[in-house]
């Protein structure tokens, strides 16, 4: 895989986090669902995907059309991603609109040979400071809706849960997949992507108080596909290794949630960034499936 490759590839990762660079932030239209019940306090899960992490938006516009909003937000690499713009106010259709409009340069930054032990192909700087301005340089603690990240301790693969401080790092932190993107590291410590040991948090969200767990699964997979299409670089090596050790990990943590939105992205490679579009409306139609059921449990 040469640069404008992997420039093309990993630039998708960061497109899920597209709306509001240089732009306000927007309110939301929609009033949200609150629960009547005084223990009715609802998480939503986004987990880890890669390309597929697109479908959360989808599953995003779904909720919006059912007025039902979180009162927290839980996200992994991707679903990180995703979490940090929805956590600052922007509603799946402004996600939508607005996911096409990032450069290559705006959010990868490689590294080049012989510079930084060479540890990784990707610094993550660039995807860090992009977030932050797209969430107009918020704090964790200052979003509309509580957000928490989760990220892998290296060496010692402990979990790690962002609750304070910078959203760009968290963000950063949590995607940084080990090979492609280098650690990211704050205060002596190095972070490697959530999904090495937790791709969908719902621990996590069972132990910040929720009640009612909503998980959205993108990691579910047609094994044929891969058959029709072998990885052909890096990247996809790579990733397709780390979605099959995390496999069983995603399929006991997902059993967990009360309720689990499985979009069909199965057919889809997780380093096809160019569906994109077939990616949100698989997370749209399975977010229809399943919101009213979600507004059941809430009254």
């Amino acid at each position: 895989m040469d640069r404008r490759q992997l420039l093309s590839t990993l630039a998708g990762v960061s497109a899920l986090a597209t709306p509001g660079i240089g732009a306000a932030a927007p309110q939301p239209a929609l009033r949200a669902l609150k629960p009547r019940a005084a223990d009715a306090r609802l998480a939503i899960v986004l987990g880890g995907g890669s390309a597929r992490g697109f479908a959360h938006i989808g599953v995003i516009k779904a909720l919006d059309e059912a007025n039902i909003k979180p009162h927290l937000i839980v996200g992994c690499s991707a679903g990180a991603l995703v979490g940090a713009f929805w956590a600052a106010g922007y509603s799946g259709r402004e996600m939508e609109a607005l996911a096409y409009d990032v450069s290559d340069n705006s959010v990868v930054d490689l590294i080049a040979p012989g510079t930084e032990k060479r540890r990784g192909l990707v610094s993550g700087r660039t995807l860090e400071t992009f977030v932050n301005r797209g969430v107009r340089g918020r704090s964790l603690s200052g979003l509309m809706t509580p957000l928490v990240t989760v990220a892998t301790q290296f060496p010692s693969g402990q979990l790690r849960t962002f609750t304070t401080g910078d959203v760009g790092f968290a963000v950063r932190a949590s995607c940084s997949i080990p090979g492609i993107f280098l650690p990211a590291e704050a205060n002596g410590q190095e972070y490697l992507d959530g999904g090495l040991v937790s791709p969908i948090p719902v621990q996590t969200a069972r132990s910040m108080g929720a009640t009612q767990v909503v998980a959205v699964d993108v990691g579910a997979e047609d094994p044929s596909v891969y058959a029709q299409r072998p990885a052909s670089g890096l990247y996809e090596v790579i990733l397709r290794s780390f979605e099959i050790m995390g496999k069983s990990l995603r399929d006991f943590e997902s059993r967990q949630a009360d309720m689990i939105i499985r979009p069909e992205v199965g057919r889809i490679v997780s380093t096809d960034f160019t569906a994109r579009r077939a990616l949100i409306e698989a997370g749209y139609k399975a977010g229809q499936r399943l919101a009213p059921v979600i507004a059941q449990r809430l009254l």
